[in-house]
């Protein structure tokens, strides 16, 4: 790989966090935020999840995840179920409010990324989400690699 194209690609990513994250506030997407939107989404499409899982998956601290479960529960968006041979622990459920705030929301984002993109071809489309996913997925790979700091 070329220098430059490196150079590029650190810039551009630097823009395209700034602009993504303009871009997700710059309109309200209902009443949960990114963090909120990326628990519930892993609830609802794997299943019941404890804090340590749900920590492990995002590479958090558990007191963060602790923290945003805890804010999503308050708002009746999960509950927790006890663990029974372990009464300390417990998995969460995304409740059917977490649900509808969850559609809400990713609705409201496909509206805006359709905006985005409308100029784009199908297959710009498809080549770039081919991408992105493959450029994610290689971060986690190499942050499950790194030893814990």
């Amino acid at each position: 790989m070329k220098l430059d194209s490196l150079e590029i690609i650190e810039l551009e990513m630097a823009i395209f966090v700034r602009r993504l994250t303009s871009l997700s506030s710059d309109k309200k997407f209902g009443n949960i935020d990114r963090s909120a939107y990326l628990l519930l989404h892993q609830i609802s499409t794997h299943g019941g999840a404890g804090v340590k899982t749900l920590a492990d998956i995002f590479h958090l601290d558990i007191s963060t995840v602790s923290r945003q479960a805890a804010s999503l529960e308050q708002k009746e968006y999960v509950y927790r179920i006890p663990d029974p041979q372990d009464r300390r622990a417990y998995t969460f459920q995304i409740t059917e409010l977490g649900k509808q705030e969850l559609d809400e929301y990713k609705r409201a984002r496909s509206v805006r990324f359709k905006e985005v993109l409308k100029e784009w071809s199908d297959d710009e489309c498809q080549t770039f989400a081919q991408l992105l996913r493959k450029f994610n997925l290689t971060i986690n790979e190499i942050r499950v690699k790194e030893p814990n700091q």
